[in-house]
């Protein structure tokens, strides 16, 4: 007679399925995205140069075009991303498939003799970075729920900040004491680490379905615990402005949608002014970056004759800060909600932003000036990292309670994600155009004053329209 004998765990199912190695996972995979990322760009103009031969007065636009196709392919790939995260059984199978892609990038990039191969490397790192930070951050929110999102992301982009603000200088100290290979080799080092830690990592959902030790079943970071403990925590909140059941009809969507809504739910929730505004604090987050990103290295070559090295130390102090308080800003944003934190971060930007036009060319004191004021705005974007993330996921969160037949059981929490990436790697792209531009019309203490005008309007919008509730 036969019997219906359940499959063995895997090997060490507790430890690959534990939050913390989850998170660690997720952690390496974004922190080699921005790596290569970083460690590449520096190279380029020389890979142009030495490898392809290319003449001087054509680096810089080829260059251009292939900085900017890898922000093109996130834009065009976060959202079939999403969806095909939100639709397959384990987010695992997308995950690897972008290191897959990330590998061919890094491979054409090595080998590449063509500017279009080039261009094809750019653009499969692209489409990898689409899918790292879409399905990594769905990972994270089925790993932590939404109760503790914030403080998580902090964590998180304090530790993948390093490999930002580190690759670029390793890339160009590489490739100018040990050549192309040096730089590539370290690449595909990091690559192999990172996919056995993808291969080997279980999420919660799939670790659930074993039902053989409680603690991943029933523990506190369970995906069925957070997603409940996450809708049951701000009902006493809300109970304080109306009922529960007001509250809860402000979320349900109509039953006569169109076709295109009843398929993708998520754009349904653009229509709220939350939602709209989250995106637009993501939008304005990475503008700002951009705007940092690109124009230190020029201003404190202008200012202090700084060689492309000594610039690149110069984001140590504009890091820090988010070093140390990314956490304890995210944590803020859990206890008190995404409304006074956003606030408070884009009204702090004002003021450094403004003050950066007082660093005059001259020695140590100009130069220690500059730092201080790259340090108050670093604390700035400690503040403000959290806030979009937190705040899009609890308007979906509260929307997939309400309405679990339109947007299913799981939710289309990865195509929120997806929708976020999209946002941000517009921002990214405006940023350093729109600052060239004003640097160069208006010079670079009027740019930073119109950046400081634009993070003063956010400020506002943040306190009129997000979360006014504090989630605790």
């Amino acid at each position: 007679m036969a019997t219906n004998i359940p499959p063995s765990p895997p090997i060490g199912l507790q430890w690959r399925s534990s939050t913390a190695y989850i998170l660690l996972t997720i952690s390496m995979a974004m922190f080699t995205d921005l790596f290569l990322y970083g460690i590449i760009v520096p190279t380029i103009p020389f890979i142009l140069r030495d490898r392809l031969d290319i003449p001087h007065e054509q680096i810089q636009s080829l260059t251009s075009s292939l900085l900017s196709s890898y922000a093109f392919a996130s834009v065009l790939f976060s959202l079939p991303a999403g969806i095909i995260a939100d639709k397959v059984a384990a987010r695992q199978i997308p995950f690897l498939g972008g290191l897959l892609s990330l590998l061919s990038s890094t491979v054409l990039l090595f080998l590449g003799q063509s500017v279009p191969v080039l261009l094809l490397a750019r653009i499969l790192q692209g489409i990898s970075g689409a899918v790292v930070w879409t399905v990594g951050l769905a990972l994270i929110r089925d790993t932590v729920g939404s109760a503790n999102l914030g403080v998580t992301i902090g964590n998180i982009f304090a530790f993948i900040s390093v490999g930002e603000l580190i690759s670029p200088v390793i890339g160009g100290v590489l490739y100018d004491k040990a050549g192309n290979g040096a730089v590539f080799g370290l690449c595909f080092a990091l690559l192999g680490v990172d996919f056995v830690m993808r291969l080997v990592m279980i999420e919660k959902k799939t670790a659930l379905k074993y039902e053989l030790d409680s603690r991943v079943s029933s523990g506190t970071n369970s995906v069925i615990d957070d997603e409940e403990s996450a809708a049951g925590e701000a009902s006493p909140l809300l109970q304080t402005v109306k009922s529960r059941e007001e509250e809860e009809a402000t979320w349900i969507v109509p039953k006569d949608q169109p076709t295109l809504i009843q398929k993708f739910p998520i754009i349904y929730t653009l229509r709220n002014s939350r939602m709209l505004v989250a995106e637009f604090v993501a939008l304005m987050q990475a503008f700002v970056i951009g705007v940092f990103d690109s124009t230190i290295p020029t201003e404190t070559e202008g200012l202090f004759g700084f060689s492309s090295l000594h610039s690149g130390l110069m984001f140590i102090p504009l890091v820090l800060p988010y070093l140390v308080f990314g956490a304890i800003a995210g944590k803020g944003v859990d206890k008190y909600g995404a409304r006074i934190v956003a606030t408070v971060g884009f009204g702090w930007m004002v003021l450094p932003l403004v003050l950066l036009r007082l660093p005059q060319p001259g020695g140590t004191p100009e130069i220690a000036k500059f730092c201080v004021l790259l340090a108050l705005s670093g604390f700035g974007f400690a503040l403000i990292s959290a806030p979009s993330l937190v705040e899009a996921s609890y308007v979906l969160e509260r929307y997939h309670h309400a309405n679990k037949e339109l947007f299913g059981e799981e939710g289309p929490y990865a195509q929120l994600y997806a929708i976020n990436s999209m946002v941000f790697s517009a921002g990214l792209t405006l940023g350093p155009l729109i600052a060239g531009s004003l640097r160069e019309n208006i010079g670079y203490g009027n740019m930073n004053a119109v950046v400081a005008g634009l993070c003063a309007v956010v400020s506002v919008l943040s306190w009129m329209f997000l979360g006014r509730i504090a989630k605790k």
